[in-house]
């Protein structure tokens, strides 16, 4: 041994070892690797994220991260995409240009402009991305100006990215290389392609699904996707954007500074009152009596269906509001947890065959006590009044399990409308760099639960990933199968749930276990110039989450 040699001391899972000066964090991740089930992506080094490739320097506690933790899953995500456009451009050539449509948690929606989707792309993609793995190319660092970056994105022509960083305050930013290509993304990269070895291309609906390993099924598997009436108003929604010009962060950002919000924000609520409309429309033509709306976790449920209601009014159709919330059976008959928590996620804390025997009652035109729950108490009771329906009203029903069969399976199919609602922004931050759906749903929630509960933002994404677990059970299992579906998305949210969310965010501190994914969001919304949220109507969907809502 050197004795000039200099030697730190490193702490990982409870266990220290001293690593010499210069150490990688890849090298010092191999050591630990047993306690990992997947391969890790990214470190954690006291309160920096550091790229594998980097070397070690000090005493330092490090936490690891793979494609099974919400950030890992996160770099892990960005580097597949870094990888498909590598494969996109050895395939076709340099002037094919990819745009990354949505992503979720089951893969990456995709378009190649200018070029038609076939089977034999498919193929040659999948190839391509494998012999890039099997290459394990190192995702290489870059710190450079914003300016030289803004200068290089101009020549390529790559104008969505140059015009974004313009409103991105810092003076250098991150770029990553893997072989000769450069790009941006606001998050780091893993260490190498070769780490990128779980993937899947198909086509779907005019373009491509890349699909990648997700964090919340219970199978591993590769799921088929298929066309569906969710698929539908997503494009339709980006069909909206690239009619009113504004289809990615810069775009937006630029028609804030000329102080047009307000037109954005009315044009934006037109849109959504457009898809309630049409809604309310196909229910009377089809003559339901029954409208079942769900949706994942802050999608605007309460204001979708209330509003849904108000226009079916419009149109000469009285209506009832039912939420299932009031059809859970009593805590101390309800199954518990395997940590000794009461499930109100499972199907089987809401009883159906009351729902589904009240529901038959009322369309046969009987008076009925609907049932309301005391959360407090944890008891269900009879509200004192009866219930009764003409035979033209509509019954609209909403809550988590709304689109699961077993609620409804004793109601006659001829009745029943089923409608899926959730947040699908239809603008990405540029053309590689989507906003999912579930960024908009976390921020939207972090809003709400400071405001109405007092929570902090390290409490609400410390529940996500239970929110996600019963999600996957109980919500997009049955998003294929719906009548209709809604886009709660407003094309102006980002800008408005920055000025709320962004203080709760830089509240959690750094040695907090939230603080990865509370980073990566707020990295997030620096895409992303403050809207104030003063021209929002009081009726809508995003007042459900920041307040002012007129509907309790």
């Amino acid at each position: 041994m050197d004795m000039m040699d200099k030697y730190y001391q490193v702490t990982c899972n409870g266990d220290t070892k001293s690593f010499i000066e210069g150490t990688t964090y890849k090298a010092i991740a191999d050591f630990y690797k047993d306690y990992y089930d997947s391969e890790i992506l990214i470190a954690k080094v006291d309160d920096d994220f550091e790229d594998l490739g980097n070397k070690l320097r000090k005493d330092c506690n490090i936490t690891f991260y793979t494609v099974n933790d919400e950030y890992g899953n996160n770099v892990y995500s960005k580097s597949a995409r870094f990888i498909l456009l590598l494969a996109v451009r050895r395939v076709l050539g340099s002037r094919a240009k990819v745009i990354v449509v949505h992503s979720q948690d089951r893969g990456i929606f995709f378009e190649i402009d200018g070029v038609k989707v076939d089977d034999n792309i498919t193929t040659k993609l999948n190839r391509e991305f494998q012999n890039i793995v099997d290459s394990d190319y190192l995702f290489t660092h870059l710190t450079v100006s914003r300016l030289e970056a803004i200068n290089f994105f101009n020549k390529k022509k790559m104008y969505d990215k140059s015009n974004m960083l313009k409103y991105i305050a810092n003076t250098y930013i991150n770029l990553y290389r893997i072989d000769d290509m450069y790009d941006y993304f606001y998050s780091k990269m893993a260490y190498s392609t070769g780490q990128i070895n779980s993937f899947k291309i198909q086509k779907l609906n005019g373009g491509y699904i890349l699909q990648l390993p997700g964090i919340y099924e219970e199978k591993k598997e590769w799921y088929k996707f298929k066309d569906s009436k969710v698929h539908d108003i997503f494009f339709q929604a980006i069909n909206f954007s690239k009619s009113i010009n504004i289809k990615n962060a810069a775009e937006l950002n630029e028609k804030v500074s000329k102080g047009s919000s307000e037109d954005i924000i009315m044009t934006s609520e037109a849109y959504y009152d457009m898809q309630l409309m049409n809604l309310a429309d196909e229910i009377i033509n089809k003559k339901s009596r029954v409208v079942l709306i769900a949706g994942p976790s802050s999608s605007g449920k309460t204001t979708t269906s209330k509003k849904l209601s108000i226009f079916l009014k419009s149109k000469g159709c009285n209506t009832i509001s039912i939420s299932l919330d009031d059809y859970f059976i009593n805590l101390l008959d309800r199954k518990k947890l395997p940590d000794g928590s009461y499930d109100f996620e499972s199907i089987d804390a809401v009883n159906t065959k009351l729902f589904s025997e009240q529901v038959n009652q009322l369309l046969s035109g009987m008076e009925v006590n609907l049932p309301y729950y005391d959360f407090i108490k944890g008891i269900s009771n009879f509200r004192k009044e009866k219930t009764k329906i003409s035979k033209n009203d509509i019954i609209v029903v909403e809550g988590i399990h709304a689109l699961n069969d077993m609620l409804s399976k004793d109601i006659d199919s001829k009745y029943k409308h089923k409608v899926y609602i959730s947040p699908l922004s239809s603008i990405n931050i540029d053309n590689h760099n989507p906003i999912s759906a579930d960024d908009i749903r976390k921020l939207r929630r972090i809003v709400r639960d400071n405001r109405t509960r007092g929570l902090g933002a390290s409490e609400t994404l410390g529940m996500w990933p239970e929110i996600k677990k019963g999600e996957m059970v109980s919500i997009f299992p049955y998003q294929s199968n719906v009548n209709s579906a809604i886009n709660s998305s407003l094309i102006y949210e980002v800008g408005v749930l920055k000025t709320y969310a962004e203080p709760l965010l830089y509240s959690i501190n750094q040695d907090d276990e939230q603080y990865p994914e509370a980073l990566r969001l707020i990295n997030f919304l620096k895409s992303f110039l403050p809207i104030p949220s003063d021209d929002i109507p009081i009726d809508s969907v995003i007042r459900e989450f920041i307040g002012g809502s007129c509907f309790k």
